[in-house]
């Protein structure tokens, strides 16, 4: 375990540390409102080759041992996986120097947008929209049930050429006769006539996005989109100050793989668009990848906890875009109370009918 170099922002005005405040340029102090902008960025957002990428040794993500941090402000030694955390004792933000080495370093960061009082709303919105919840769900809304946090996603740019084959179906329809009643009658029926295709086509893909973290479930990262990506910024460590950022374990090229998978949706739905017709089957498609480039991204998330009948359930918000995804909890005296209603209201429709009829 190797002592991690660390960045950290002292206030000049009363020796805090600052914090990076969402929706703005500039770092700001907790305590007293001194303000700093952020710093400039020393270049543009780089897309990296693959096939450059590919060939170089890199130790896995998981052999990689934690950052240890040293406190400028109290002396404490803090351990940490992630790129940037809080002293354990003084909760002073702390950013690692992240460097080209054993690991891929981000390239770009959206910073947060969304602060914490735009959060309250959003959670409150969400509580409020969720039928048969706890009457305890709003204290989701706390301030100390929430953390921001920046989470690691890989971006894949890449031209395809894919060759298809499978068939056209084009309807055709079909006098038949049938008997109803002892009566002969005649109807339409459509049918459909299958013809061999195949051919290629292409596309290029432009930030396709997939997670690179396994602590969160990607079904509910995915309910977060779509992320504003052009505002992204190239990456500096003063947008990380007093968020937590993870450090990414999903492997770059097990993103890839993600990627394509993503990519083979699209492309099914061109070849299907190619093929014409009424109807259309796929039966294989095989597809070339060229000038395949990536970048590490760290998107903002809000995370808040909520603790149910000994349950913890999770809730996300878009630290852009403000959208709400997670779990929640039902109440079972709610939805027994909605059965029970709706019981009574059959019942007594059932009643007026019968009384209308007598």
């Amino acid at each position: 375990m190797t002592q991690q170099t660390q960045t950290q922002y002292p206030c000049s005005g009363c020796g805090a540390n600052l914090e990076f405040a969402p929706g703005t340029a500039v770092l700001k102090c907790p305590y007293c409102g001194t303000e700093t902008p952020v710093g400039p960025a020393d270049r543009e957002i780089r897309e990296h080759s693959w096939a450059q990428f590919a060939g170089l040794p890199r130790k896995p993500i998981v052999a990689l041992a934690p950052h240890v941090f040293t406190c400028q402000g109290c002396g404490a030694v803090t351990q940490s996986d992630k790129i940037s955390d809080r002293c354990q004792f003084c909760g002073a933000a702390l950013v690692a120097d992240v460097s080209p080495g054993d690991q891929v370093v981000p390239e770009a960061v959206l910073p947060f947008l969304v602060a914490r009082p735009q959060l309250r709303e959003a959670l409150r919105g969400w509580a409020a929209s969720r039928w048969f919840a706890p009457n305890g769900l709003k204290r989701v809304t706390e301030a100390e049930s929430s953390h921001s946090s920046y989470l690691p996603h890989w971006t894949y740019d890449a031209s395809t050429v894919s060759e298809y084959r499978g068939e056209r179906g084009e309807h055709y329809w079909v006098t038949e006769s049938y008997t109803e009643n002892g009566e002969t009658k005649t109807r339409q029926v459509r049918k459909t006539r299958w013809y061999p295709a195949h051919g290629v086509v292409s596309r290029p893909f432009d930030d396709v996005l997939v997670t690179g973290t396994t602590r969160v479930l990607p079904k509910h990262l995915e309910k977060l989109e779509p992320w504003p990506l052009p505002d992204a910024e190239p990456y500096r460590p003063d947008f990380l100050a007093g968020h937590e950022t993870l450090r990414y374990d999903i492997e770059p090229e097990t993103g890839l793989e993600n990627a394509k998978s993503v990519m083979a949706n699209v492309i099914r739905d061109d070849c299907e668009r190619d093929i014409g017709g009424d109807e259309q089957r796929v039966h294989a498609v095989e597809t070339a990848y060229h000038d395949v480039t990536f970048k590490l991204m760290l998107l903002p998330v809000w995370i808040a906890c909520y603790l149910h009948a000994g349950r913890t359930y999770n809730i996300l918000v878009n630290g852009r875009t403000a959208e709400v995804a997670g779990e929640r909890p039902y109440s079972t005296a709610k939805i027994a109370a909605a059965i029970i209603a709706a019981l009574l209201l059959i019942a007594a429709i059932i009643t007026v009918v019968q009384l209308n009829r007598t």
